[in-house]
């Protein structure tokens, strides 16, 4: 079985996406594991796999310093219910544990919903594995998965 970032690494070839994966000492919070990395937290984008009441998914990439908006994201996705399924549903869909999720190299190509806050920024990510961050240009990112980019997140409170 190969190693999820070496799943992460052939997905990424196979788009010609240009990924940097680096190894990253345990961090106990998103602030945290931004300080590891010399980013700021919105720096950091969050994979959300997100539930449909079809029992299909999708992705939401929001920054770090920021929450998803469910109005808004039930909006652009043009459905009334959308959830955050529990750990061992998000493993299912995606091959990835919850802390690690990204759509690069997932199990089931699920549609990406990209927060359009990220556009032109290089982010970091999830890489598959737990110590591992991954680094993209968020453009090519939502090009290589003809990610749908809107307004979807909110201040965090």
């Amino acid at each position: 079985m190969t190693e999820p970032t070496d799943r992460v690494r052939d997905a990424a070839a196979a788009r010609g996406l240009d990924i940097e994966i680096r190894v990253r000492p345990a961090a106990k919070s998103l602030p945290e594991a931004a300080e590891l990395l010399g980013i700021p937290p919105a720096g950091i984008v969050k994979t959300l796999v997100v539930k449909r009441s079809d029992d299909t998914y999708l992705f939401a990439l929001v920054p770090g310093d920021r929450a998803i908006s469910w109005p808004k994201l039930r909006a652009v996705v043009g459905v009334n219910k959308l959830q955050l399924p529990d750990p061992e549903r998000a493993l299912a869909a995606t091959g990835y544990e919850r802390g690690t999720i990204v759509p690069i190299g997932s199990s089931t190509e699920w549609p990406v919903y990209a927060d359009e806050r990220i556009v032109g920024e290089r982010i970091a990510m999830g890489a598959g594995a737990h110590g591992y961050s991954l680094f993209v240009d968020a453009d090519d990112l939502i090009t290589a998965y003809d990610a749908t980019v809107a307004d979807i997140s909110q201040a965090i409170d």
